[in-house]
């Protein structure tokens, strides 16, 4: 029996899926070894385990701190745990003992965040820089979600390519009860969940709708998540160019995203850079036809259940979202094949391959 601790102080984030459902599933799975959960003070004081080998610690060191490279480090190395599973880059170079770390996407190193002072960004990049250079080669073995990001990773840090294992996510259909969005009850749209990082390209996916209303003048575009300084920024600029149907949705409760992908004309995916691509998986399982930017992983992960586009043409965009709006049988494919492809991933899958890079680790 080995102990094993999970770094999943990002829990409750979107990021945070993938450790959920990787800590849901084991406490099914694996019937032998310890677990200590490390989680930040929120989600320390609510999250639950059933299994009894699952115990929670509260840390309460931030991504890219002194903290976390200092006093974080000193905390692992006080767990005297056989293994630690980092489930994102950000962690403590100092800690050597065995680890396994999963890498998501390399976008914090390519792109920047206006929401942040940019000085303090740029300081936090380069420390990102060094710590995912760190973190590939000091890892007994690195887990990606797509062969795009494991290619990536290779050649941004020159890592042995045959320590780098895909294993893919997966997408639950939401159990909650469906909540109609009063603003878009009773009318067509179409849709986008998510971060408005500036990678997420989602200024372009206004231009398109732009373009759209031209031959659908109902139409909305329904822009899904915390209606933070990035997202704000976007709607002052919808408003001061006097553009009318965006709709800012703010938070969404599960009830309503739920209801958002059933009812949905189209989910839409802009997106200039993903690890994985999580939502489209998301919205083929409610049967919401996607059509979605052709860029880095995604085309792998959504194979023939999305139609793509160039998400730096305007126009091809808008092309595209009008061609799935308009034509029936293609909406109709396009979900038929969401079906198929959604076949190829399950949270349970992935929970036994981690598994099974922790046994081959210990």
């Amino acid at each position: 029996m080995a102990k094993i601790a999970i770094d999943a102080r990002e829990y409750s984030t979107t990021t945070g899926r993938y450790m959920s459902k990787l800590i849901e599933y084991l406490q099914k799975i694996d019937k032998t070894n310890e677990y200590v959960i490390l989680l930040n003070e929120k989600d320390y004081k609510v999250v639950k385990f059933n299994n009894p080998r699952f115990k929670s610690i509260m840390t309460p060191f931030k991504e890219f701190s002194f903290g976390e490279q200092y006093g974080f480090a000193r905390q692992i190395y006080g767990l005297k745990a056989d293994l630690v599973h980092f489930t994102m880059i950000q962690q403590p170079v100092l800690y050597l003992k065995r680890s396994v770390t999963t890498v998501q996407d390399l976008t914090t190193a390519r792109f920047t965040n206006p929401d942040k002072n940019k000085y303090v960004f740029f300081v936090k990049q380069q420390i990102y820089k060094v710590v995912i250079w760190y973190a590939a080669h000091k890892s007994k073995q690195v887990i990606t979600p797509s062969e795009y990001t494991k290619k990536d990773l290779v050649d941004y840090t020159h890592v042995r390519s045959k320590k780098v294992h895909v294993i893919y996510d997966a997408a639950d259909k939401i159990t909650e009860t469906a909540k109609p969005i009063k603003e878009l009850t009773n009318k067509q749209f179409i849709m986008y969940i998510g971060r408005p990082l500036p990678h997420k390209n989602l200024w372009r996916l206004v231009e398109a709708y732009v373009i759209l209303k031209d031959k659908y003048p109902e139409l909305k575009l329904a822009l899904a998540g915390k209606l933070d300084s990035n997202y704000k920024r976007i709607q002052q600029k919808v408003i001061e160019k006097g553009i009318e149907g965006v709709v800012f949705t703010d938070f969404v409760s599960e009830g309503e995203l739920r209801w958002m992908y059933e009812n949905c004309a189209a989910y839409v995916f802009p997106s200039l850079s993903e690890g994985f691509g999580l939502p489209g998986l998301e919205a083929m399982i409610h049967d919401a036809p996607v059509v979605s930017s052709k860029a880095t992983c995604l085309p792998e992960v959504y194979g023939d259940a999305a139609y793509y586009f160039d998400p730096l043409d305007v126009n091809a965009m808008a092309g595209a979202i009008s061609e799935v709006l308009s034509d029936q049988r293609m909406r109709a494919q396009l979900i038929e094949n969401g079906h198929k492809q959604l076949e190829k991933f399950s949270w349970s899958k992935m929970t036994e391959e981690t598994l099974a890079i922790y046994n081959s680790v210990l």
